[in-house]
């Protein structure tokens, strides 16, 4: 059950990776045109800038996802260096269970949000605001599901805790031995099985 959430997460991530990447490749391309049609041809689009600011809202709450699931968000390093390895899954819980809830909260007024707005429209366009608005619950739908595999990823070990690209030193035990993470450990054995064991 955990294994085909985790390989749903997988792809809905992905899409969501791929939706950011398409509207940012949209919105940085109808930026260049406005600035041509502006101060080159003197006759500026009426369109192109409302697209544009809205693929870059869509652009960045769907890429919010991947940010999410691969730990890229800003984190305080200095937590985690205070905190003892042994409660760092539980600090992870927690900071997952805070952005839970502030995403639980966008998915929630952000629908509303859009529902309210839908009567009105983009100036130039002659369609709906809300589907500017619909990024918000969108997108952060997506982010849910992500924080959600990751804490699951680090339940079992299958990532390492604390943020990505830190400084933490390993866990050392009483005998001043460092000791490797369970994720890591695990990943070495699975390396050594594959391998058929140590060899000389």
């Amino acid at each position: 059950m955990l294994s085909w959430f985790l390989r749903l997460e997988s792809l809905l991530t992905r899409l969501a990776l791929v939706i950011a990447v398409v509207m940012l490749i949209i919105s940085v391309s109808l930026g260049f045109f406005q600035v041509l049609t502006r101060f080159i041809f003197n006759a500026p689009s009426t369109w192109s800038e409302v697209i544009s600011r809205s693929t870059m809202i869509w652009c960045v709450f769907m890429g919010a996802a991947a940010t999410f699931r691969g730990g890229y968000m800003m984190a305080v390093e200095l937590v985690y260096k205070l905190v003892p390895r042994r409660t760092l899954l539980a600090l992870e819980i927690v900071i997952g269970a805070c952005c839970l809830l502030v995403l639980g909260v966008l998915v929630v007024y952000g629908i509303q949000m859009t529902l309210r707005v839908r009567s009105q429209m983009l100036s130039g366009l002659g369609m709906s605001i809300a589907w500017s608005y619909a990024a918000i619950p969108t997108g952060s739908a997506f982010a849910m599901v992500a924080v959600i595999a990751r804490l699951v990823s680090q339940g079992l070990g299958l990532e390492k805790l604390g943020p990505e690209n830190s400084n933490l030193s390993p866990e050392v035990d009483a005998d001043g031995v460092q000791q490797a993470s369970p994720a890591l450990a695990e990943g070495e054995a699975s390396h050594s099985s594959v391998n058929g064991g140590d060899r000389p």
